[in-house]
Protein backbone atom coordinates (compact mmCIF):
# COMPACT_ATOMS: atom_id res chain seq x y z
CA UNK A 1 0.00 0.00 0.00
CA UNK A 2 1.25 3.48 -0.85
CA UNK A 3 0.50 6.07 1.84
CA UNK A 4 1.25 9.78 1.88
CA UNK A 5 0.97 12.06 4.90
CA UNK A 6 0.71 15.81 4.51
CA UNK A 7 1.75 17.90 7.51
CA UNK A 8 2.27 21.58 6.78
CA UNK A 9 4.90 22.47 9.39
CA UNK A 10 7.95 20.36 10.20
CA UNK A 11 8.11 22.19 13.54
CA UNK A 12 4.66 20.99 14.53
CA UNK A 13 4.89 18.76 17.64
CA UNK A 14 3.01 15.97 15.85
CA UNK A 15 5.85 15.51 13.38
CA UNK A 16 7.98 13.15 15.56
CA UNK A 17 4.91 10.94 15.97
CA UNK A 18 4.45 10.84 12.20
CA UNK A 19 8.12 10.02 11.66
CA UNK A 20 7.85 7.10 14.08
CA UNK A 21 4.63 5.92 12.40
CA UNK A 22 6.39 6.04 9.03
CA UNK A 23 9.27 3.93 10.35
CA UNK A 24 6.92 1.42 11.99
CA UNK A 25 5.02 0.84 8.74
CA UNK A 26 7.98 1.03 6.38
CA UNK A 27 8.38 -2.72 5.98
CA UNK A 28 4.74 -3.32 5.00
CA UNK A 29 3.90 -0.09 3.15
CA UNK A 30 5.47 2.71 1.18
CA UNK A 31 5.02 5.83 3.33
CA UNK A 32 6.01 9.40 2.44
CA UNK A 33 5.58 12.62 4.41
CA UNK A 34 5.20 15.93 2.55
CA UNK A 35 4.54 19.55 3.51
CA UNK A 36 2.47 20.94 0.64
CA UNK A 37 -0.24 19.68 -1.74
CA UNK A 38 2.09 20.33 -4.68
CA UNK A 39 4.38 17.56 -3.37
CA UNK A 40 1.65 14.89 -3.42
CA UNK A 41 2.23 12.12 -5.95
CA UNK A 42 -0.70 9.79 -5.26
CA UNK A 43 -1.37 6.37 -3.86
CA UNK A 44 -3.84 4.38 -1.79
CA UNK A 45 -4.29 6.59 1.29
CA UNK A 46 -3.64 10.25 1.99
CA UNK A 47 -3.63 11.36 5.63
CA UNK A 48 -3.94 15.10 6.27
CA UNK A 49 -2.48 15.68 9.74
CA UNK A 50 -2.18 19.26 11.03
CA UNK A 51 -2.46 20.43 7.45
CA UNK A 52 -3.16 24.15 7.00
CA UNK A 53 -3.75 23.84 3.23
CA UNK A 54 -7.11 23.04 1.68
CA UNK A 55 -6.97 19.82 -0.30
CA UNK A 56 -8.62 20.52 -3.65
CA UNK A 57 -10.46 17.86 -5.67
CA UNK A 58 -7.48 17.37 -8.00
CA UNK A 59 -5.27 16.62 -4.97
CA UNK A 60 -7.76 14.16 -3.54
CA UNK A 61 -8.25 12.44 -6.88
CA UNK A 62 -4.67 11.19 -6.68
CA UNK A 63 -5.67 8.76 -3.90
CA UNK A 64 -8.19 6.00 -3.37
CA UNK A 65 -8.91 7.46 0.06
CA UNK A 66 -8.15 11.00 1.23
CA UNK A 67 -8.58 11.21 4.99
CA UNK A 68 -8.52 13.99 7.56
CA UNK A 69 -8.10 13.64 11.31
CA UNK A 70 -10.00 16.35 13.16
CA UNK A 71 -10.04 16.84 16.95
CA UNK A 72 -13.77 17.25 17.52
CA UNK A 73 -17.02 15.31 17.53
CA UNK A 74 -18.12 16.55 14.13
CA UNK A 75 -20.09 18.43 12.98
CA UNK A 76 -19.38 20.34 16.20
CA UNK A 77 -16.35 22.62 15.89
CA UNK A 78 -15.35 22.39 12.29
CA UNK A 79 -12.37 24.59 11.53
CA UNK A 80 -9.20 25.47 13.39
CA UNK A 81 -7.76 24.03 16.64
CA UNK A 82 -11.10 22.60 17.80
CA UNK A 83 -9.74 20.81 20.86
CA UNK A 84 -8.07 24.00 22.13
CA UNK A 85 -11.33 25.94 21.85
CA UNK A 86 -13.15 23.06 23.54
CA UNK A 87 -10.77 23.04 26.52
CA UNK A 88 -11.00 26.82 26.84
CA UNK A 89 -14.78 26.36 27.03
CA UNK A 90 -14.41 23.87 29.88
CA UNK A 91 -14.73 20.53 28.10
CA UNK A 92 -12.67 17.64 29.48
CA UNK A 93 -13.43 14.83 26.99
CA UNK A 94 -12.10 15.35 23.48
CA UNK A 95 -13.28 13.28 20.52
CA UNK A 96 -11.01 12.82 17.50
CA UNK A 97 -12.62 11.96 14.15
CA UNK A 98 -11.28 10.18 11.08
CA UNK A 99 -13.21 11.42 8.04
CA UNK A 100 -13.03 11.77 4.30
CA UNK A 101 -11.59 14.99 2.88
CA UNK A 102 -14.44 16.81 1.20
CA UNK A 103 -15.92 20.21 0.37
CA UNK A 104 -16.67 22.22 2.37
CA UNK A 105 -13.79 21.62 4.79
CA UNK A 106 -14.47 19.15 7.64
CA UNK A 107 -17.81 18.08 6.17
CA UNK A 108 -16.80 14.59 5.07
CA UNK A 109 -18.06 11.15 6.05
CA UNK A 110 -16.88 9.85 9.43
CA UNK A 111 -15.15 6.46 9.47
CA UNK A 112 -14.05 6.11 13.08
CA UNK A 113 -13.46 8.07 16.29
CA UNK A 114 -11.23 7.95 19.35
CA UNK A 115 -11.45 10.05 22.50
CA UNK A 116 -9.30 11.11 25.43
CA UNK A 117 -9.71 12.88 28.76
CA UNK A 118 -8.08 16.19 29.68
CA UNK A 119 -7.53 17.18 33.32
CA UNK A 120 -7.34 20.74 34.61
CA UNK A 121 -3.65 20.12 35.38
CA UNK A 122 -2.66 19.03 31.88
CA UNK A 123 -0.39 21.39 29.99
CA UNK A 124 -0.16 21.49 26.19
CA UNK A 125 2.59 18.88 26.32
CA UNK A 126 0.34 16.32 28.02
CA UNK A 127 -2.67 17.27 25.89
CA UNK A 128 -0.65 16.92 22.68
CA UNK A 129 0.62 13.51 23.72
CA UNK A 130 -2.94 12.27 24.27
CA UNK A 131 -4.15 13.84 21.03
CA UNK A 132 -1.32 12.50 18.90
CA UNK A 133 -1.69 9.01 20.36
CA UNK A 134 -5.38 9.12 19.37
CA UNK A 135 -4.41 10.25 15.87
CA UNK A 136 -1.92 7.39 15.54
CA UNK A 137 -4.64 4.93 16.61
CA UNK A 138 -6.92 6.30 13.90
CA UNK A 139 -4.19 6.00 11.28
CA UNK A 140 -3.53 2.41 12.32
CA UNK A 141 -7.25 1.69 12.17
CA UNK A 142 -7.50 3.14 8.67
CA UNK A 143 -4.67 1.03 7.28
CA UNK A 144 -6.43 -2.14 8.44
CA UNK A 145 -10.10 -1.23 7.91
CA UNK A 146 -10.49 1.53 5.34
CA UNK A 147 -11.30 -0.76 2.41
CA UNK A 148 -14.12 -2.55 4.25
CA UNK A 149 -15.52 0.09 6.60
CA UNK A 150 -18.73 1.99 5.82
CA UNK A 151 -18.55 5.66 6.84
CA UNK A 152 -21.50 7.63 8.21
CA UNK A 153 -22.84 11.06 7.50
CA UNK A 154 -22.33 13.84 10.03
CA UNK A 155 -25.54 14.48 11.95
CA UNK A 156 -26.63 17.80 13.37
CA UNK A 157 -26.03 21.48 12.83
CA UNK A 158 -22.34 22.33 12.35
CA UNK A 159 -20.47 24.86 14.45
CA UNK A 160 -17.20 26.50 13.49
CA UNK A 161 -13.91 27.55 15.11
CA UNK A 162 -11.86 30.47 13.89
CA UNK A 163 -8.14 30.19 13.32
CA UNK A 164 -6.13 31.01 16.43
CA UNK A 165 -3.63 33.86 16.27
CA UNK A 166 -0.60 34.74 18.43
CA UNK A 167 -2.79 37.29 20.23
CA UNK A 168 -4.86 34.43 21.66
CA UNK A 169 -1.82 33.70 23.86
CA UNK A 170 -1.80 37.21 25.34
CA UNK A 171 -1.85 37.46 29.15
CA UNK A 172 -2.96 40.40 31.29
CA UNK A 173 -0.21 41.26 33.80
CA UNK A 174 -2.86 42.73 36.12
CA UNK A 175 -4.66 39.39 36.46
CA UNK A 176 -3.63 36.36 38.48
CA UNK A 177 -1.97 33.25 37.05
CA UNK A 178 -4.93 31.17 38.23
CA UNK A 179 -7.38 33.36 36.32
CA UNK A 180 -5.38 32.93 33.11
CA UNK A 181 -4.08 29.42 33.60
CA UNK A 182 -5.94 27.94 30.64
CA UNK A 183 -4.40 30.53 28.29
CA UNK A 184 -0.96 29.85 29.73
CA UNK A 185 -1.16 26.06 29.64
CA UNK A 186 -2.58 25.92 26.11
CA UNK A 187 0.02 28.22 24.52
CA UNK A 188 2.61 26.64 22.24
CA UNK A 189 5.84 27.81 23.87
CA UNK A 190 7.88 27.29 20.67
CA UNK A 191 5.56 28.66 18.00
CA UNK A 192 2.98 30.83 19.81
CA UNK A 193 4.24 31.45 23.37
CA UNK A 194 2.14 33.08 26.06
CA UNK A 195 3.20 36.70 26.50
CA UNK A 196 2.36 39.97 28.16
CA UNK A 197 3.28 43.60 27.58
CA UNK A 198 4.61 45.68 30.51
CA UNK A 199 6.77 48.79 30.92
CA UNK A 200 7.11 49.18 27.18
CA UNK A 201 8.44 45.65 26.62
CA UNK A 202 7.01 42.27 25.66
CA UNK A 203 7.76 39.21 27.78
CA UNK A 204 7.21 35.58 26.74
CA UNK A 205 6.45 32.78 29.18
CA UNK A 206 6.81 29.02 28.95
CA UNK A 207 5.03 26.59 31.29
CA UNK A 208 6.44 23.22 32.34
CA UNK A 209 4.77 20.80 34.71
CA UNK A 210 7.49 19.43 36.97
CA UNK A 211 5.49 17.33 39.44
CA UNK A 212 2.88 17.67 42.17
CA UNK A 213 2.87 20.10 45.07
CA UNK A 214 3.25 17.10 47.39
CA UNK A 215 6.46 16.11 45.57
CA UNK A 216 7.95 19.55 46.22
CA UNK A 217 7.14 19.35 49.95
CA UNK A 218 8.88 16.03 50.54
Amino acid sequence: MRIEIICSDDRHPVRPYLDRWQCRHATAHEVAIVNTPAQLTGGDILFAISCSDILRPHHRSLFLQSLIIHASDLPCRRGWSPHIWAILEGETRITVSLLTADDPVDSGLIFHQESFHVTKADTLEQINAKLFEAEILLMDWAVVNINSAVPRQQAGEPTYCRRRTPDDSRLDPEQSIAAQFDILRLADSKRFPAFFDLHGHRYALALTRTGTAEDENR
